[in-house]
């Protein structure tokens, strides 16, 4: 189904998806409480599931440019569903660790088969507006899953949170399973790496989200605790931040989506080029959060900046799908996808690490550096 009303189907899957992925960032509270843990090892619950992610995305992204992408979409949002029941339900921290670990496995289906789902429907002339509407299926599942687990864990059974989801949504065109340009069916085989680390082009993304990564899972990490500890705001206003970050992150996909497709260039270099400029006022932004000390101005100066931060992902992927052949989308998104993941693995311990030792202005001028490399690995780019 080409048009607006398929790539809304695609969005509702990534909605879907991302209720059951980001479930964990919300229940940690509740899992430390329920088990007696400790801070270090609550915080392994978010590394079960990122690894998890991280380390099937090479093999979610060959069974999509194998398979197409409907399939994948329909047994990873199961395997997501299944993997939330078992959290639900596990009777000890490990298991629960487990259980996280296969979640993030099943979630590395998005990325992939949703990219490659969007240039299937995306209207003509509209790819990246397209591309960065799905996204905000991100933001907005994630934002479900808070609310959901929340009020489920304040009346007693977070549990019960973490295993509910939305329906199941599909793409309702596909091209599975996916065709060589004789039209051959092409067989289940390991991405072509070192093909697609031959393109400058292709290389300076991975260095841009690397860095972009570190930025964005930083600062979604951090920002409630240094809005209480630094600024000593309270934990509504705290909470509100948040929340408004990601509000604007949906905004700033849209926003940037809707310039890409309006730029008299090729879509690789337009969605370059509104990434270069998030970048520097990203960089830009997280300097002026350290400046300000009253509670509501930061809280305006973090929404503002989330606008830009969280308002990447769209404009990488649009750029990193325009840079390679439709058979190869999978595997190019799980390279992508994954130079983003160990940013986010990375980086918040380090900003961590410098806040407890330096303060936390140190650790925000370190994001603003991530922010302008990202800038500079992006620069051979925006040339047409």
């Amino acid at each position: 189904m080409r048009g607006w009303r398929g790539v809304g189907l695609v969005a509702g899957w990534q909605v879907s998806a991302s209720v059951c992925f980001y479930a964990v960032f919300a229940t940690t509270a509740f899992l430390r409480a329920d088990f007696g843990l400790t801070r270090f090892r609550t915080g392994l619950a978010v590394t079960a599931v990122i690894a998890g992610y991280t380390l099937a995305l090479f093999a979610a992204g060959a069974v999509v440019d194998a398979y197409g992408e409907r399939r994948p979409m329909v047994g990873g949002l199961s395997a997501m569903g299944a993997g939330c029941v078992a959290v639900a339900f596990a009777p000890s921290y490990p298991l629960v660790l487990g259980a996280l670990f296969l979640v993030g496995v099943a979630y590395a289906t998005a990325m992939p088969a949703t990219n490659r789902a969007v240039l299937v429907v995306a209207p003509d002339g509209a790819r990246n507006l397209a591309m960065n509407v799905k996204q905000v299926g991100v933001t907005v599942g994630s934002g479900l899953s808070a609310g959901v687990v929340t009020v489920a864990g304040t009346g007693g059974d977070w549990g019960t949170g973490s295993s509910s989801r939305p329906a199941s949504r599909r793409s309702s065109r596909s091209r599975s399973p996916a065709a060589t340009a004789d039209g051959r069916a092409r067989g289940l085989a390991f991405p072509d790496v070192r093909g697609l680390l031959a393109g400058a082009g292709y290389r300076g993304l991975l260095v841009a989200g690397f860095f972009l990564g570190a930025a964005v899972f930083t600062t979604t990490g951090y920002v409630v605790l240094y809005m209480t500890d630094s600024v000593l705001a309270s934990a509504a206003l705290a909470g509100g931040t948040l929340a408004a970050i990601q509000g604007t992150g949906s905004l700033g996909r849209l926003g940037g989506g809707a310039i890409a497709d309006r730029l008299p260039t090729p879509a690789a270099t337009a969605n370059a080029r509104v990434l270069l400029v998030q970048s520097v006022v990203t960089a830009v932004g997280f300097v002026v959060v350290t400046l300000v000390g009253a509670p509501t101005v930061a809280a305006v100066a973090f929404a503002l900046l989330g606008f830009f931060v969280l308002g990447f992902p769209g404009m990488y992927y649009g750029c990193l799908t325009a840079l390679v052949d439709d058979d190869e989308v999978g595997a190019a998104t799980a390279g992508g996808q994954t130079a983003i993941n160990l940013g986010g693995l990375l980086a918040p311990p380090a900003f961590g690490y410098l806040a407890d030792t330096a303060g936390y202005a140190l650790g925000w001028y370190g994001l603003a550096g991530c922010a302008a490399l990202a800038a500079v690995a992006l620069v051979p780019l925006v040339r047409e």
